[in-house]
């Protein structure tokens, strides 16, 4: 009756082929197979265009990167009839129902097709069957980084394409455009590095119980920008080693001042060492930027040594005019520093003082300086004795002034030549 057929029409729960699987003649094929099985291996065509490097990862050596990747095949099991020979464009809802290529990433850590709004998958057939299947994909993949001329170095990254499984004698992977088929977008940039070239290549992977394999390869080079380490690491590196030069123009007799200098940039030093390689992996050999530091620190702490052995010279040649001038008078003469060093007062150079059983006050010692200044005429001890002193002053004068004016010039001049030698090595 007219009534049993109205109520077959409004039954929702028989399920009718779409429209769009009935033109593609999904229902009559099993796409569980490949395009022609059973024959020649299917050719795949392949061509990427890169949207983004989102990121590059010295410590976990790998990078990430946005793409389009857009598969091109031939499915006779598609074909249709169109009048205007016109193609159709579906979206990601039909995917799983036809066979599409097996396609990953060799060495990636992460990836996924982006989902917002809908799954970005595109598939647009045409009538005489030949097929576009189009997806955008972020990844993080693998770069093998040699970090020996860390931060002058260049660093080459590949992200690799392969059937995963299918072999070359089921599936033909290749670039669709030939060196083309490769495209990047314009106003692509990293905060450390110059992209200096994409270049797309191909190969074969051989697998020991599955066999030979088509393998695509999108390569690039990354150059480091070397600015922003000049100003974080070897700038300062720099002024620490100039600041600790500044000790060979204090006076030898300011121990704590040349002292603490020496501690000061050491321990500068210390720190911007340690910043450096916490942010780097914790690699087997020697960086750039190790050799640098190293120097660097080696010239600080030399500085320190430096000031040591003049100081250790020093009072080693005085305490033996010290022996020779008590056994000559009778009594130990002391210049200003010494006697300064026993009582706390400051005392003119040019009048000999002598420990006494009693020692003088400070007013007492600056009264007898003004009453041999008043005297006009030089008693032969006198004489004897300033003789004596200006003999020891050019002995202690060879022994430590003679270092720091070396040093002056010395320590200046290696470390030039130091950096020039090591910027025209890794430049």
């Amino acid at each position: 009756s007219k009534r049993e057929i109205k109520m077959r029409k409004l039954d929702s729960t028989k399920v009718r082929p779409l429209k769009t699987e009935q033109l593609l003649h999904i229902e009559e094929h099993d796409f569980a197979l490949r395009p022609g099985f059973g024959g020649s291996p299917i050719p795949v065509g392949i061509d990427v265009q890169v949207e983004s490097i989102d990121s590059i990862s010295e410590v976990d050596m790998d990078f990430t990167m946005t793409l389009y990747l857009r598969h091109y095949w031939k499915d006779e099991r598609l074909s249709f009839r169109s009048n205007k020979n016109r193609s159709m464009t579906f979206d990601g809802r039909l995917i799983k129902k036809i066979w599409v290529p097996d396609v990953f990433f060799v060495h990636s850590k992460r990836s996924f097709i982006h989902d917002t709004t809908v799954e970005n998958i595109m598939l647009r057939v045409y009538p005489d069957g030949n097929v576009l299947f189009s997806l955008r994909i972020t990844v993080s993949a693998m770069c093998f980084m040699d970090f020996s001329r860390f931060p002058l170095d260049t660093q080459n990254c590949s992200l690799e394409l392969e059937s995963y499984a299918y072999n070359e004698d089921d599936l033909m992977l290749y670039w669709k455009h030939g060196n083309k088929s490769l495209s990047t977008d314009e106003h692509i940039s990293l905060s450390q590095f110059f992209i200096e070239e994409f270049s797309a290549s191909s190969g074969l992977a051989f697998y020991s119980s599955t066999g030979w394999y088509n393998r695509l390869f999108i390569n690039f080079a990354l150059r480091r920008h070397i600015f922003f380490f000049v100003l974080q690491s070897y700038f300062p590196a720099m002024l620490m080693v100039m600041l600790s030069w500044v000790s060979f123009w204090i006076d030898r007799r300011a121990v704590p001042a040349r002292v603490s200098l020496g501690i000061t940039t050491v321990l500068t030093m210390s720190t911007i060492m340690t910043g450096v390689s916490a942010s780097m992996p914790q690699v087997s050999y020697i960086k750039a930027v190790d050799v640098y530091l190293w120097i660097s620190f080696l010239f600080v702490f030399l500085s320190v040594i430096e000031y040591a052995a003049v100081n250790y010279l020093t009072t080693a040649e005085e305490r033996k005019q010290l022996k020779k001038r008590g056994k000559a008078s009778g009594m130990y003469s002391m210049d200003a520093v010494q006697a300064m060093a026993f009582d706390g007062c400051f005392h003119d150079t040019d009048v000999d003082m002598d420990l006494s059983p009693f020692p003088d006050p400070c007013e007492e010692n600056e009264t007898r300086t003004s009453q041999t200044n008043i005297s006009n005429t030089d008693t032969p001890r006198l004489k004897r004795k300033r003789s004596l002193k200006g003999n020891v002053g050019r002995i202690i004068l060879q022994n430590n002034h003679v270092i720091d004016t070396y040093s002056r010039i010395i320590f200046p001049s290696v470390y030039i030549v130091f950096n020039f030698f090591y910027w025209g090595l890794y430049i």
